[in-house]
């Protein structure tokens, strides 16, 4: 067997790592099932800077890509591209088709939401880490079920228990729900109340619960914003480097709505992390290096 993080991620995303570069579109039954939240994600991919990895539902991935790359040379994802303004970051753009159509796996992605029938999602991607050594900070908090009332609505959904801080009179200051994924990947999540920040509460939260599933068997991830620059520095000080990998995915959006380009993924779903152009590194797609199809039966 592979280590947790392998396994958690072959799990979730249908394979893991991918064989090459570029961008590889899996068809996983894992895309079809609910997600810890009891909602269903028909999309979601993974990019460790070199390499990018979706899953999607079986089926849907070969036939996905040539309506996307099919008889209008790339004309979908162009438009796109173009109403995104892809072309203004600072980012590797790749070639599309004969034509040489210029476009990102961003593009490729919202593409693949529309056709996915998540028409009105918001596609956003986080900055994906983990640890196998969190810092050396002192335990903090009391494990206690998700539904605990003293507990803020936003942690109810967790379905691995929350590791929280109570003041003097049982208030809640601080807490970290736990996201169970898998039986080797559970995220973390961490929040604090206005009056409580300042005091180290977050870190040391996310280093008590970190410790305990990594004593389970399993790897702590964690996910955040890229803008989120606070969140950031307590997954640094928790022990969770940023190793220029980033999650992908589609919040929200119902059939027969239209593809919101401008929105954001926070917009979809509170809880989810903001939309934001760039990242994934790009190769030449097209006749000379096509993108990788990985059925869900080819093993």
């Amino acid at each position: 067997m592979a280590d947790p993080l392998t396994e958690h991620l072959r799990r979730w995303l249908g394979e893991w790592p991918a064989d090459g570069p570029g961008l590889h579109v899996v068809g996983t039954e894992r895309r079809t099932e609910p997600d810890w939240d009891g909602r269903v994600s028909p999309l979601r991919g993974l990019s460790d800077g070199a390499r990018t990895v979706v899953g999607v539902p079986p089926g849907t991935e070969e036939a996905d890509i040539d309506r996307i790359f099919g008889g209008d040379n790339g004309n979908t994802v162009h438009a796109l591209d173009s109403e995104m303004g892809v072309a203004g970051h600072d980012q590797r753009i790749c070639g599309v088709g004969d034509g040489g159509v210029a476009v990102d796996h961003i593009a490729v992605l919202v593409a693949l939401g529309e056709l996915l029938d998540r028409p009105g999602a918001a596609f956003g991607d986080a900055v994906f880490r983990w640890s196998t050594a969190p810092a050396p900070l002192e335990s903090l908090g009391t494990w206690v079920d998700a539904r605990d009332p003293r507990l803020p609505e936003w942690l109810h959904p967790f379905n691995g228990g929350v590791l929280a801080v109570f003041d003097p009179r049982g208030a809640y200051l601080a807490g970290v729900g736990r996201k169970v994924h898998d039986e080797f990947g559970h995220e973390i999540a961490v929040g604090t109340t206005p009056a409580a920040r300042g005091r180290g509460l977050a870190r040391r939260l996310v280093v008590t619960a970190a410790r305990r599933i990594l004593a389970e068997g399993a790897v702590p991830t964690y996910l955040h914003d890229p803008t989120n620059h606070a969140s950031a520095r307590v997954a640094v000080s928790a022990g969770f480097p940023d190793r220029g990998w980033r999650l992908h995915g589609l919040w929200g959006g119902q059939p027969g709505c239209p593809l919101r380009l401008g929105g954001s993924a926070r917009a979809a779903r509170p809880a989810s992390p903001a939309r934001r152009v760039g990242g994934p590194a790009c190769r030449q797609l097209g006749a000379s290096a096509r993108i990788v199809l990985l059925g869900h039966d080819a093993g």
